[in-house]
């Protein structure tokens, strides 16, 4: 539709238009009127439809579908909602055939003659149309979260109670398409929630994904993190049998002593002894660093080693030794302290037992750095013993193997242990007690007659005993002169042998020799003592 001071075109109309909400043609026609010469008329293509008039078909022109005007526009008697205004085009063949409306999608020029003269009987001079102008796409309103606001911006409202409509630019219509030329700035909505929740995403992406790739670096070439120095105060770390480097450095990661496992791990590589660190109870520092820890776990002179079936005499005096203290001093510490050590329920339950701690200061290595007390390295003992037989039901075992109490289970291991060369003798040695022990055994009359329990008695070690003399020498450990088990342990055994005390091998042997750290087990009397005549001749040979 083509209206005066108007372009027409497929732009919506804009809302400031004080002409806004015109409906239009209304099918009433106006007489030919004078009008103004119009010093410029704004390309075609550009001007909007009214908002509000959905629906309403957009008029254009055909020039060669004219039916008789000298311009752009046809006969005056063609009805308009303005003067001048062509409600549609004729077809050809005039007023009589159809009437047909461009909706502006038949490819035609959008193209509007510039108006020169004046109208005088409804029809406007005939002008040569200009160069057609390249289409004008109605820019999309975008709307940015992050323009700041401007109050020149806010579109202009006119007072209420002033009816004049606001002035016009050149061409009868305000510029919409920028400032400074005629134009205004198109409005922009704004919000500032949705500028706090795109920043607040982009810090948490940006601050998520820093920490990624510092935790990336760290993992893969940063240093592992650690400690500085030697630490403070003091901790107990027990190391198992057969654990790693990795496995150690949990232990002490767990404990405090250093800060990483890779802290130690990394440490004990740069060190010499590093990988040489044995199992056992180690006395360390809080906060140490990973050098610190390794240098203490391998300098030898702050362990003491006790090796499985030792006696209780036997630690007690390599614990004066090693502290540097006078003979006896850990001897008369355990006899005093003996029951503030943490020793279980069941440990002293006999009361012939010469040392309620034999049995129970477990083989392995312990902390003993100068300046260490006695007390304390004995109740890392204890303790370790404590938890290696809470992982055995010894009780259970006892029974099951006709003993009384788990005590007399861990002193069947400390026999083994005293009597058999090498683990490989461990459980059928564990076999020639149980069945000695047995109330049919005539072999022995229920006697064990081991010389390690008249050693024990007698608080020696040799090899040479008579066992005539020693079925007269009375004493509770002497298995020679007493039948059953001896009150207690007579050393303190290892996993090893406790583990033969519990699962014997099948057999029926009652007697054994070892001959060049061979042990040879047999059923009967006369089998043993050829074995036993055999030993005695390679010694005088030897």
């Amino acid at each position: 539709m083509t209206e005066y001071g108007r372009g027409s075109g497929s732009q919506p109309w804009h809302p400031e238009d004080p002409l806004y909400g015109d409906q239009g043609y209304t099918g009433q026609q106006f007489a030919p009127q004078h009008q103004p010469q119009q010093q410029s008329q704004p390309p075609y293509g550009q001007q909007q439809p009214y908002p509000g008039q959905a629906g309403q078909q957009q008029y254009g022109w055909d020039p060669s579908q004219n039916a008789g005007g000298t311009g752009p526009y046809g006969a005056a008697d063609q009805g308009a909602g303005y003067p001048g205004q062509t409600s549609g085009t004729y077809a050809a063949g005039g007023p009589s055939e159809y009437y047909e409306y461009d909706t502006g999608t038949t490819g035609y020029p959008q193209q509007q003659a510039p108006y020169v003269g004046e109208q005088t009987t409804g029809q406007h001079e005939q002008v040569r149309p200009a160069p057609a102008p390249a289409p004008v796409h109605p820019a999309e309103e975008k709307i940015s979260l992050f323009d700041d606001p401007d109050p020149a911006d806010a579109p202009s409202v006119a007072p209420a109670d002033d009816d004049e409509p606001a002035p016009r630019e050149e061409g009868g219509r305000r510029d919409r398409r920028g400032k400074g030329k005629g134009r205004e700035k198109k409005n922009k909505r704004r919000s500032g929630t949705a500028c706090l929740v795109v920043a607040t995403l982009l810090v948490g992406v940006v601050g998520g994904g820093g920490y990624l790739a510092y935790d990336y670096w760290q993992t893969h070439y940063g240093a592992a993190p650690d400690y500085e120095g030697q630490g403070s105060g003091e901790v107990q770390v027990e190391i198992p049998k057969g654990a790693g480097l990795g496995q150690m450095g949990e232990a002490l990661q767990k404990a405090g002593v250093v800060k990483s496992v890779g802290a130690f791990t990394e440490a004990a590589g740069k060190n010499p002894k590093g990988k040489s660190i044995q199992p056992g109870t180690y006395t360390l520092h809080k906060e140490m660093s990973g050098a610190a820890a390794v240098e203490m776990m391998t300098n030898t002179a702050n362990f003491l080693t006790i090796a499985e079936g030792r006696r209780a005499v036997q630690i007690y005096a390599a614990i004066d030794e090693k502290l540097g203290l006078a003979a006896g001093t850990t001897k008369d510490v355990a006899e005093k302290q003996a029951k503030e050590l943490g020793l279980p329920e069941w440990a002293n339950s006999d009361p012939k037992i010469r040392d309620p701690l034999e049995g129970f200061l477990y083989p392995s290595q312990y902390s003993a750095g100068k300046g260490t007390k006695p007390e304390v390295i004995l109740k890392q003992m204890v303790a370790r013993a404590k938890e290696n037989y809470a992982k055995q039901d010894l009780e259970g075992k006892a029974k099951e193997l006709g003993l009384k109490t788990p005590l007399q289970l861990i002193t069947v291991a400390s026999l083994v242990n005293a009597e058999g060369m090498t683990h490989d003798d461990f459980r059928k040695m564990s076999r020639v007690i149980y069945n000695r022990l047995k109330p049919t055994n005539v072999q022995t009359n229920g006697k064990l007659e081991f010389d390690s329990t008249a050693n024990y008695a007698k608080n020696q070690s040799k090899l040479d005993l008579n066992p005539q003399e020693l079925r007269k020498y009375d004493h509770p450990y002497n298995t020679y002169f007493i039948r059953g088990l001896p009150p207690g342990p007579i050393g303190n055994p290892g996993a090893e042998a406790l583990r033969a005390a519990m699962d014997p091998e099948p057999g029926d042997w009652y007697f054994f020799v070892s001959i060049n750290e061979k042990t040879t087990f047999t059923k009967n009397l006369q089998e043993h003592q050829k074995l036993v005549d055999e030993f005695n001749k390679s010694r005088k040979t030897s």
